[in-house]
């Protein structure tokens, strides 16, 4: 008798899952659906069903509007293998896993395509049509929560920083974050000058505005380099590099007008100035300091116009403009009595015709001999040179005397720093105190570098005042204008530009054919100084008087 066949049954197949756990923010897993809470409601669901765990992708801190995600992608390109270690992603619901409604349709379909499907213990569907559509549904809701949760945040921040307060991020150098109040358990928090640093910043305007020991304004690249050299770290004791130092002299912060909502936050883009909220804080450095320094900055771009004219040949060029557009006048030349001249125009006019501007055209000879005959009759009286500086020189005695009580200031601090750290010796010596306690290694780390950056701003202050030398004298003076005189007579055009650019900063071109010479009292001051070998005296004291106008008809009447 044959015997029957014995039957085999099949092993029963094993799901494998992986667990995707994300909050969006630190706060999030305090006050919402922490990482634990959703661990433990996952693998709960795996048990009940018979499920293995196979792998644990957690994410804590990230938003699922974008995938710039590292664990998710991390997740995808293991479920993406051939073959997949895992046949489902378990998350709790399926905001977890994307708040985007076409990204989640995109990575959903790749998955499938592999095997892999995507379930929400919270909102559980199957795989027919009318799951799928109530999916998507799903998943529209969830972006369009998200989208108006920015929205009301983003509102809440604009006000936050219109009553002053800070948002939260990383304040710039210069700044401390400090408490300001506190609203029931939330503590509003605000910024505050950070004296150390501040002197950096400060340091980095006066190198920006008049070098070195008034070698004159330095560049960017330039003073990275004289920071670097000098062992002047940043914040975080690194060395400055060309970005930190141009965010430095081009944040309008340092003046006090934080910009809140300057960019878009996934694309870095700027956005329009009308949608920036201003955060008012304290002022590091003046307005007119500020402004003079973008102002440099303007004339050394290669990629302006006005930087091109400003170093080329052309005497007036870069400083020269219509006194009834405001635009640049540019040079154009024409033929007339049998010879070539050359003409100052104004660019608005040249581009557009008379409908743009109806400003004057000038011979280039006659503008410039007139500017120069202004500037040796008018200016370079010794008389009239004294009569200018007057105010600012004395501006000049009472900053010294801030500077020095500053210097006091700084070197106490400094004692006081290191009276804290001679205390916290001690007590390791006593035996109060474990050595090998990492916090109190950060203290004295921390307590040193306070110490040793005060000590460093007060000396290279101190140093600052002493080379600024005696006040300016009447012989000093006359001395300069005398030599100037002869320098603009010079027939060696390229100093002879520099330094009358160096004099008068804007010449205006009127509609009845006269010229209005107008300058910095800084700058002149600095010139005569840097002339005669005496220190500028206006470091830190920079105030723009925008035009001399000593004597009244000087500047009124066409010269001819």
């Amino acid at each position: 008798m044959a015997r029957k066949p014995r039957l085999q049954t099949a092993a029963p197949v094993v799901t494998k899952a992986a667990l995707y756990l994300r909050v969006s923010t630190g706060r999030q897993a305090e006050s919402d659906l922490s990482i634990p809470d959703q661990q433990r409601q996952l693998a709960t669901y795996c048990a009940t069903k018979g499920w293995t765990v196979d792998q644990e992708f957690v994410e804590p801190g990230n938003t699922a509007t974008d995938d710039k995600r590292p664990q998710f992608q991390t997740m995808i390109d293991a479920a993406l293998s051939k073959p997949p270690p895992f046949s489902v992603i378990l998350v709790h619901s399926f905001s977890r896993f994307f708040r985007d409604q076409f990204q989640f349709e995109f990575y959903a379909r790749k998955l499938a395509r592999n095997g892999v499907r995507i379930i929400s213990i919270t909102q559980e569907l199957g795989d027919d049509p009318m799951s799928l559509m109530m999916r998507q549904i799903m998943n529209l809701f969830d972006e369009y929560q998200s989208r108006e949760n920015a929205k009301h945040t983003l509102r809440a921040m604009k006000e936050n920083a219109r009553q002053g307060f800070w948002n939260g991020a990383r304040p710039p150098v210069g700044y401390k974050i400090v408490g300001a109040e506190q609203r029931g358990t939330k503590i509003k928090t605000k910024l505050e000058i950070d004296p150390v640093q501040a002197d950096k910043v400060r340091l980095i305007y006066r190198l920006a505005l008049m070098g070195d020991e008034n070698t004159g304004p330095m560049g960017v690249k330039a003073i990275a380099s004289y920071l670097n050299e000098r062992g002047i770290t940043t914040r975080n004791g690194g060395r400055w590099g060309v970005s930190s130092v141009y965010y430095v002299l081009t944040a309008p912060t340092y003046v006090g007008e934080h910009h809140f909502n300057k960019r878009v936050a996934k694309t870095g883009e700027f956005k329009d100035e009308d949608e920036h909220v201003i955060l008012a804080v304290p002022p590091i450095v003046t307005r007119d300091q500020f402004d003079a320094v973008q102002r440099l900055m303007i004339q050394r771009r290669p990629t302006t116009a006005q930087s091109q004219a400003y170093c080329g040949p052309t005497l007036l060029g870069g400083i020269i403009f219509c006194g009834q557009c405001g635009g640049a006048m540019t040079l154009r030349t024409g033929r007339g009595n049998g010879g070539q001249y050359r003409y100052y125009t104004c660019c608005t006019r040249a581009r557009t015709g008379e409908s743009g501007c109806k400003g004057v055209t000038m011979r280039q000879d006659a503008a410039d001999g007139a500017v120069v005959h202004h500037l040796e009759n008018r200016l370079l009286e010794p008389k009239r040179l004294a009569a200018m500086m007057e105010n600012i020189i004395d501006r000049r005695d009472a900053f010294v005397q801030r500077r020095s009580k500053h210097i006091a200031d700084l070197r106490k601090r400094a004692t006081e720093t290191d009276a804290k750290l001679q205390r916290l010796y001690q007590a390791i010596e006593d035996g109060l105190t474990d050595p090998r306690d990492k916090s109190l290694k950060s203290r004295i780390f921390e307590l040193k570098e306070i110490r040793d950056g005060l000590e460093g701003e007060a000396t290279r202050a101190a140093a600052a005042v002493e080379r600024m030398g005696t006040s300016l004298t009447p012989a000093l003076l006359k001395q300069f204008a005398k030599a100037t005189r002869e320098m603009l007579r010079s027939e060696n055009g390229g100093y002879r530009r520099d330094l009358l650019k160096a004099v008068a900063q804007r010449v205006e071109v009127t509609p009845e054919g006269g010229l209005r010479v107008s300058g910095c009292k800084v700058e002149l001051l600095r010139t005569i100084s840097a002339n005669n070998g005496v220190e500028s005296a206006a470091v830190d004291v920079h105030t723009r008087v925008p035009e001399w106008r000593a004597l009244l008809d000087s500047n009124q009447r066409p010269l001819a």
